[in-house]
């Protein structure tokens, strides 16, 4: 399939004015299928990344692949996938029915072919559109497809989409299925790097919503007996106050449970779909489990009661679902189908009877949950008159101190351009200093900053009450807007941003801190990330006292954020290498500091898993026993050398 792009003069500067540049038939040109991916890859697959964060686009490359398997499975075919990744290369193979021999070519590179568009064939599938695989094909420097079908087999192979070779239909002893082996471009990607850490909780997800699924994944084999109860379990940071109510029916299927922890935790999935900014689908579940629990307890609790501390998981499967985006993150669909009901019904006429089914046959686990809901209610009231005094507080401070400066689009949007609403960010800043530097250059469509005064304090082990009574974290938390929740989260990337020194460590450690005590499911959503600057800047020094990397061959600076990247950029430089080392986000310059947090910003996200064991950690890094930090510390002492540092 071929575009047409239209090109409109670029010298016009109002309508009906007198161009200069000429305007006529050339400037029409038509792309083809591959080429018009290629030019506007977010388009298909959203972000791009060098695959360091787990929504990059390598990763949605390897789930439009594993999505074709996966819906060969849920339609009764092939037990079993085979993924391999090795060298930048990945291979996936299952053993479906395989894709109809004489359609490979079409199936693989021509838009809006596919074999789901027929609901009788893929009811409720993920990929509907037919661009999945082409978009993967377009984007590869090598795609190479394998369909064996009834004794028979075909072999294509693509570069950037192009045909480089072509098999005719041959016998073969090998069981029907597909074979994709496919690598993405270093160019478009950023010399990527697919990492473990987010492809398993990937191919973990598709055997907890397909029981019976087998994945094996480099000689490791997935399997889960128990579904999405295997994923509560998975993904749990907290002892669950009772075991986890687990109901299923057609097309649906949730679990859920409470634990000694604040705000609220959700799971959800879209036909296999992790849809991350949840949707239609997640407001019908929270607004009908609160409704029912209500009425099974004959009180009128608050919703944030009955939901706080709740940890649930939702899966369900519409026909022909309609995202809010490409990348498919949040569910848009009113109806369940063309001839269904509504998400909103299905899900609270199911939950109205089975929940309420199960809470009569299991008293004990009712009784449990009644503490829990009695327990946050108390709290809340408790505090009722502290919020209040403390949002007065805020908006106060806020106006007068204009700790926050912000930007113009925001997560929370009702409206607005999804890709801006999905970059907003919040850069949480320690002092004047380095909030100026990142002001001065921000994109204000999408950067928001927020300037912190001093060390905030330490709120391991206190209670909530302290966020409302501590003026950073009660201004920071107004600034988010999160006292409800993170559904009214303003900013899609929280992104800590202070020096890379012992006090910027300590003011780090501290926000972290806060935010595993009180929002952990912030960082669980994968909301905070972690601000990489460079820790020197070695430059020739026969060059432009400011230089930039590409002003002249005596110009180059290199921006090193390890002491391994400064011994590299040295040895290019040799004895004209002049190395500075920053103390601090002060000390960059706005211009410098343009490129840190650009489209090339490098940022850590704040991960957080069962297997952290972060009680504990809390408890060592920022508990009492301070002795044994001491210990701690001079035995993992690292000295800095300076000597070559200006």
């Amino acid at each position: 399939m071929a575009e047409d792009i239209l090109l409109p003069p670029d010298d016009l500067e109002t309508a009906g004015a007198e161009g200069t540049a000429e305007y006529d038939e050339n400037d029409i040109i038509t792309l083809d299928w591959n080429e018009h991916i290629r030019r506007r890859p977010g388009m298909y697959i959203g972000k791009l990344g060098d695959g360091s964060n787990f929504d990059d686009g390598i990763y949605v490359l390897l789930k439009e692949v594993l999505d074709n398997s996966i819906d060969e499975f849920m339609m009764g075919f092939g037990k079993q996938i085979t993924v391999s990744v090795a060298n930048g290369t990945v291979s996936v193979r299952d053993y479906g029915r395989g894709i109809p021999l004489g359609k490979l070519v079409d199936a693989s590179s021509r838009m809006n072919t596919g074999g789901k568009y027929d609901s009788k064939a893929f009811k409720k599938s993920v990929g509907l559109n037919g661009v999945g695989i082409k978009a993967v094909n377009a984007l590869s420097t090598s795609f190479t497809i394998t369909s064996f079908r009834d004794g028979e087999k075909k072999t294509v192979s693509y570069a950037n989409g192009n045909i480089v070779s072509e098999s005719p239909i041959e016998p073969t002893d090998e069981p029907n299925g597909t074979l994709v082996v496919f690598t993405p471009d270093a160019g478009i990607f950023r010399d990527y790097k697919f990492l473990d850490e987010h492809i398993l909780p990937l191919l973990k997800n598709y055997t907890y919503l397909n029981t019976g699924l087998t994945i094996h994944y480099n000689g490791t084999r997935l399997h889960s007996r128990r579904g999405l109860l295997d994923l509560l379990d998975d993904r749990m940071t907290n002892t669950p106050l009772y075991n986890p109510i687990h109901l299923k029916g057609t097309d649906i299927e949730l679990t859920i449970t409470h634990a000694k922890q604040y705000g609220e935790e959700y799971y959800t999935f879209v036909n296999g779909q992790n849809t991350t900014q949840g949707g239609t689908h997640l407001a019908a579940f929270k607004e009908t489990v609160a409704r029912s629990f209500k009425e099974y307890f004959n009180r009128n609790f608050e919703p944030s009661d009955i939901r706080g501390g709740m940890v649930a998981t939702l899966s369900i499967r519409v026909e022909e679902p309609v995202f809010e985006s490409q990348t498919k993150t949040k569910l848009g669909s009113r109806d369940m189908g063309p001839d269904g009901p509504t998400v909103n019904k299905f899900i609270g006429d199911f939950i109205k009877k089975e929940l309420d089914d199960y809470l009569h046959k299991n008293t004990d686990v009712a009784e449990v949950i009644l503490k829990k809901v009695q327990e946050n209610e108390r709290d809340r009231k408790a505090m009722s008159s502290v919020t209040k005094l403390a949002r007065e507080k805020a908006k106060k401070v806020k106006i007068n101190n204009k700790k926050l400066l912000d930007c113009r689009v925001h997560l929370s949007d009702a409206k607005g351009d999804e890709d801006k609403k999905l970059a907003s960010s919040i850069f949480i800043t320690e002092g004047d200093s380095a909030a100026g530097s990142i002001t001065k250059i921000r994109d204000v469509e999408t950067q928001a900053v927020f300037s912190l005064r001093g060390k905030p304090k330490n709120t391991y082990g206190l209670t909530q009450k302290i966020v409302y009574e501590n003026d950073e974290f009660n201004m920071l938390q107004d600034a988010l807007n999160i006292e409800e929740g993170i559904d009214g989260l303003r900013y899609n990337n929280v992104i800590i941003a202070t020096d890379a020194d012992v006090d910027g460590m300590h003011i780090r450690l501290l926000l972290l801190t806060f935010f595993l005590q009180f929002f952990p499911d912030l960082i669980k959503k994968g909301h905070v990330y972690v601000l990489q600057t460079p820790l020197f800047r070695v430059r020739n020094k026969k060059g432009t006292r400011r230089g930039s990397k590409s002003a002249g061959k005596n110009d180059e600076t290199y921006y090193c954020y390890t002491d391994e990247e400064r011994v590299n950029a040295i040895a290019k430089l040799g004895a004209n290498a002049e190395i500075t080392r920053f103390k601090g986000l002060g000390e960059i310059s706005p211009e410098e500091f343009r490129e840190f947090i650009g489209p090339d910003m490098r940022v850590d996200r704040v991960n957080l898993r069962k297997e952290d064991a972060v009680a504990d950690v809390l408890e060592f890094y920022m508990g009492k026993n301070t002795p044994e930090r001491q210990n701690f510390i001079i035995d993992n002492l690292v000295v800095e050398d300076d000597s070559q540092i200006s």
